[in-house]
C-alpha cells in the first residue's frame, strides 16, 4: 500500500508523468509538424550561437538537446524551446574568457560548471518561487541591456562575414580596427555573409515559420562546394566529430567553482528575466497567469543536464517558442521531436557539416544581434520618458564600454536604483469628495471636488518604506500645519506594505496628533501585508483598532464632527 502511494505521489509531483497521463493521439499532428520547423530553425541558430561562445557546433546541439529535454522532464508551459541562447552566450563567454582562452582545454570544463551552477540557482529560485527576482529589470535598463548585447554580438560577427581575423582588446578598439581594415574583406566571404543575412531577413518578412537560416546555410554551402571557394579564402566550418553524449562532471579545481558563482549569479538573473518574459508571452492557457516559478524548475534542470553532458546554460527563446505556439504545438513533445532530429544530427551527420561556411554563420547572427534591438521601444522610450531614454543609453553604454559581465551587473544595478528612486519619489497626494457620492478620490484638474472643512484626507500611492518615510513624515506635518485640521485620515488603499522605518515614523505620527488633538483614522487598509505590519510594530497599541475604516466615508461619518473628536 505504501509502495502504491509512493509511485502516485511520484507521478503527481513530476510534470512529466502528468503530461504523459494527459498526453492525447490528436495532439501528435501538431507536436510532429512543430518539432519538424523548430528543427529546421533550431539547426542553423545553435551551430551559430554556439560559435558565438566559442565552441564548436555540436556544443550548440547538444545545448539544444538537453535544454528541451529538461524543460520536458519539470517545466510547465507548453510551447517553450529552451536551448543555445544568444543574450546570454556573450555574456558568459566574456566571462569564462578571464578564466581560460577558448582554445584552451579548460574552457569547456569551466562551461560546464557553470551550467551546473545556472542550473541549481534556477531550480532553487523555481522551489523557492522567487518569480519576483525576474522584476530586477525595468523595461529601460532591459531595452539598454539587449541594445548593448547586440552590439557585442554584431562586432564579434563581422570580423567571420569579412574574411578577417577578429581584433582583440576593448569594444571601441576593435571597432575603429574593424573600420580600417573593412577595406581588406574577402568578396566571396563578404557576399556568403550578407547573401544569408538577406535570405534570413526576407523570410522573416514573409513569415517566422520559413526556416530562412536553414536556406541560407544550404545556399551557402552549395555554393562553396560548386565554386571551390574554400580554395578562393572562404573559411568553413570543418569536420564534426561524431559523439554519443556521455554524462560526466567537469573537472576543475575547487577554486574555479568559486570564481564562478558570481557569474552564474548574474546568468540567472538574466535566463529568469527573459524566461519569465517568454512565459507570459505565451501562455499555455490564455487567460489564465503564468506559473513563471515552474518553468525555472524547466530552464534550471536544461542547464543541469547541458552540464552534465559537455554544453554550456541554456535560456528559453522567445522565437523559437514563438514558432511552437504558431506551427501547432500541442505539448513539449515537439520540443522533444526537434531535439531528437538535432541530436541525430550530432552523432550520424557531421560530414554534412563540413563545407558550412562560418560566414554564412556570422550572417544569421548578424540578423539575430539586429532583431534583439528594440528600436520601436526605444523610440517611444525618448518620446515618453527622456529620463528613463538616458537610463536606456547609460545601460547600453556601461555594456558596451565596460567588459561585458562587468556592464550586465551595473545594468542590473541601473535597475535597482530607477526603482529606489521611483519609490523615493512617491508624494503625499490630497483626496476629495466626488460631489453627489460618497467616493473620495485623489485630488485632479480634471474632477471638482469638495473638502469638508477640518477634514484632511491624504494617502501615500506607493509602499511605505525607509526610501520615503522621512518625506511622508514631513510633508505630512506640513500639511497639518497649514490645513489645522481636527481629523486626519490616512486613505491606505495603495500602500501594500509598510517597513519597520515607516512603522516608526507612524508610532510617532500617531502620537504627534493626539497632542495636537489630532484624531487620526485609516481608512481602506486593505493590504495583508500591511494589516499585519500594524500588528507586528504595535500600530495598534497607538491607534484604536475601531479607528480602521473599510472606506474614508466611513471614517468621516464618524469622527468628522469636531464634537466627536476623541484622542487616538
Amino acid at each position: 500500500m505504501a509502495n502504491s502511494h509512493t509511485a502516485q505521489t511520484s507521478e503527481t509531483s513530476w510534470p512529466v508523468f502528468r503530461s504523459l497521463r494527459a498526453y492525447r493521439p490528436s495532439d501528435l499532428p501538431g507536436d510532429l509538424i512543430a518539432g519538424l520547423t523548430l528543427a529546421a530553425i533550431a539547426i542553423p541558430e545553435q551551430m551559430a550561437t554556439a560559435r558565438l561562445g566559442g565552441f564548436a557546433p555540436q556544443i550548440g546541439f547538444l545545448a539544444f538537446v538537453a535544454g528541451s529535454l529538461g524543460f520536458a522532464l519539470l517545466g510547465g508551459n507548453r510551447f517553450l524551446s529552451a536551448g543555445a541562447d544568444s543574450t546570454i552566450t556573450p555574456i558568459f563567454a566574456g566571462g569564462l574568457a578571464l578564466l581560460a582562452a577558448s582554445t584552451s582545454p579548460h574552457y569547456l570544463p569551466l562551461a560546464m560548471a557553470l551550467a551546473l551552477l545556472v542550473g541549481l540557482f534556477l531550480i532553487l529560485s523555481g522551489l523557492f518561487r522567487l518569480g519576483g527576482i525576474a522584476n530586477l529589470l525595468s523595461t529601460p535598463v532591459t531595452v539598454g541591456f539587449l541594445a548593448g548585447i547586440a552590439l557585442h554580438i554584431l562586432v564579434s560577427q563581422i570580423p567571420g562575414v569579412l574574411g578577417l581575423p577578429s581584433p582583440d582588446g576593448p569594444m571601441l578598439e576593435r571597432i575603429a580596427v574593424l573600420a580600417l581594415e573593412a577595406p581588406k574583406a574577402n568578396a566571396y566571404t563578404l557576399g556568403i555573409g550578407l547573401g544569408v543575412f538577406a535570405i534570413v531577413t526576407a523570410s522573416e518578412a514573409l513569415s517566422a515559420k520559413i526556416p530562412g537560416a536553414l536556406i541560407g546555410l544550404i545556399a551557402a554551402t552549395i555554393a562553396v562546394i560548386a565554386g571551390s571557394l574554400e580554395s578562393k579564402g572562404v573559411k568553413v566550418v570543418g569536420s564534426v566529430p561524431a559523439t554519443w553524449p556521455t554524462p560526466s562532471l567537469p573537472d576543475i579545481d575547487p577554486e574555479q567553482w568559486a570564481k564562478l558563482v558570481p557569474l552564474s549569479l548574474l546568468i540567472a538573473i538574466v535566463v529568469m528575466v527573459q524566461t519569465s518574459a517568454v512565459t507570459r508571452a505565451f501562455p499555455s492557457e490564455p487567460g489564465k497567469p503564468a506559473d513563471v516559478d515552474r518553468d525555472f524548475l524547466g530552464v534550471g534542470a536544461g542547464s543541469v543536464v547541458a552540464g552534465l553532458f559537455g554544453a554550456f546554460p541554456v535560456n528559453s527563446s522567445p522565437p523559437r517558442t514563438g514558432i511552437v505556439a504558431e506551427t501547432g504545438g500541442r505539448t513539449q513533445a515537439s520540443g522533444l521531436v526537434a531535439a531528437t532530429i538535432v541530436l541525430v544530427l550530432s552523432v550520424f551527420g557531421g560530414t554534412l557539416l563540413k563545407h558550412v561556411p562560418n560566414a554564412a554563420l556570422g550572417g544569421v547572427l548578424l540578423f539575430v544581434g539586429l532583431r534583439i534591438i528594440r528600436f520601436r521601444q526605444i523610440v517611444l522610450i525618448f518620446r515618453e520618458s527622456l529620463p528613463e531614454f538616458f537610463l536606456v543609453i547609460a545601460t547600453a553604454a556601461a555594456i558596451i564600454v565596460l567588459p561585458i559581465e562587468q556592464g550586465v551587473a551595473i545594468g542590473i544595478g541601473l535597475s535597482l536604483l530607477h526603482g529606489i528612486w521611483s519609490s523615493t519619489r512617491a508624494r503625499l497626494v490630497v483626496f476629495e469628495r466626488v460631489p453627489g457620492t460618497t467616493i473620495w478620490w485623489p485630488t485632479s484638474p480634471h474632477i471638482s471636488g469638495e473638502r469638508i472643512p477640518g477634514v484632511l484626507v491624504v494617502g501615500l500611492q506607493a509602499p511605505l518604506s525607509f526610501l520615503n518615510a522621512s518625506t511622508f513624515h514631513t510633508d505630512l506635518f506640513h500639511m497639518l500645519h497649514a490645513s489645522k485640521p481636527h481629523l486626519l485620515v490616512l486613505e491606505a488603499a495603495s500602500t501594500p506594505e509598510i517597513d519597520f522605518t515607516a512603522a516608526q515614523l507612524l508610532l510617532d505620527l500617531f502620537t504627534e496628533c493626539r497632542k495636537l488633538g489630532i484624531t487620526v483614522a485609516i481608512a481602506r487598509l486593505e493590504s495583508l501585508r500591511a494589516q499585519d505590519a500594524f500588528e507586528r510594530f504595535g500600530l495598534y497599541d497607538v491607534l484604536p483598532r475601531d479607528h480602521i475604516f473599510r472606506s474614508v466615508d466611513e471614517a468621516v461619518k464618524e469622527l468628522g464632527q469636531p464634537a466627536a473628536n476623541s484622542s487616538p
